[in-house]
């Protein structure tokens, strides 16, 4: 398949480009500057410098191929313009035809709940309030659509976990009872290969794993005979701003059923609180 990747340099992107070469598809990647053409072209991929608001470019670039894997986000509401444009661009030069689009979104649109599934009603936590009607868009699109929503993303040292393997000390977001759905960025990028080849119309899929630590139990392995803080819920929010604070504070653990029983997702990288005990590095 002739792919068209945005955010290929970026971390969930880049773990896609491997995935994607891993099993043989050609893949052009939209990138802002040589150095990260340079990237690109190392993976074994095609590499076009420019900016994904040049529509006439990104049009090209979508009529050029046979499936669209979109990673790029900033993960707040600045992504909505090149979400908007892209579904546009795709429902126009995909309409009619089997060319699968995948969207990425994530779990926090659902909001906190200990047994959520795909079907689950959608209380967004205030940070992803923006993607509800990005994401009813790429739904509505006449185009085989698939929204991969994954959790937090952590491995190779990356992602939010990174955030407790600094500093003298690990503070927590509240009092660290709450769990946090967790996907290796090994296993994310594996199941957008696995959506893209099933090509299905208009799916959406968790991408989660069974790991139900708690954020307390999270940081104790990251410690490494450092202290383990906890804070008040108000403490937190005045850390961290509010919208993140509550998005980390809330108790999440998502099913990924679908994935397994219909794509045949099996994820198979370590645990993140065994990577945090092993000194969570890159």
């Amino acid at each position: 398949m002739a792919v068209l990747l945005t955010g290929a340099t970026g971390y969930i992107g880049s773990a896609v480009l491997r995935a994607l070469r891993a099993r043989d598809h050609d893949v052009t990647a939209l990138v802002r500057s040589e150095a990260k053409a340079e990237a690109v072209r190392a993976a074994g991929a095609t590499a076009v410098v420019g900016d994904a608001t040049d529509l006439d470019l990104l049009t090209r670039l979508v009529r050029e191929s046979t499936g669209v894997v979109h990673t790029a986000a900033t993960g707040d509401s600045s992504s909505a313009a090149l979400d908007e444009s892209l579904v546009e661009i795709v429902s126009r030069e995909f309409a009619e035809d089997d060319r699968p689009y995948l969207h990425t979104g994530g779990v926090w649109v659902f909001g906190a709940g200990d047994d959520l599934t795909e079907s689950s009603p959608m209380r967004p936590e205030t940070i992803s309030g923006w993607r509800i009607p990005i994401e009813a868009a790429v739904r509505r699109a006449p185009v085989r659509t698939t929204i991969v929503a994954p959790g937090i993303v952590y491995g190779h040292g990356g992602g939010i976990p990174a955030e407790f393997m600094s500093g003298e000390e690990v503070r927590l977001p509240g009092d660290g009872s709450q769990r946090w759905t967790l996907v290796h960025v090994d296993d994310l990028a594996e199941l957008y290969v696995l959506a893209l080849e099933a090509a299905a119309d208009d799916d959406y899929v968790f991408a989660v794993s069974d790991e139900q630590s708690t954020v307390r139990e999270l940081a104790e392995a990251a410690a490494h005979g450092r202290p383990v803080i906890d804070e008040s819920a108000d403490e937190s929010r005045a850390r961290l701003g509010s919208a993140y604070a509550d998005a980390l504070l809330a108790d999440q653990v998502a099913s990924a059923a679908h994935a397994r029983d219909v794509l045949g997702w099996r994820p198979g990288s370590p645990r993140l609180v065994d990577e945090l005990r092993a000194g969570y590095v890159g």
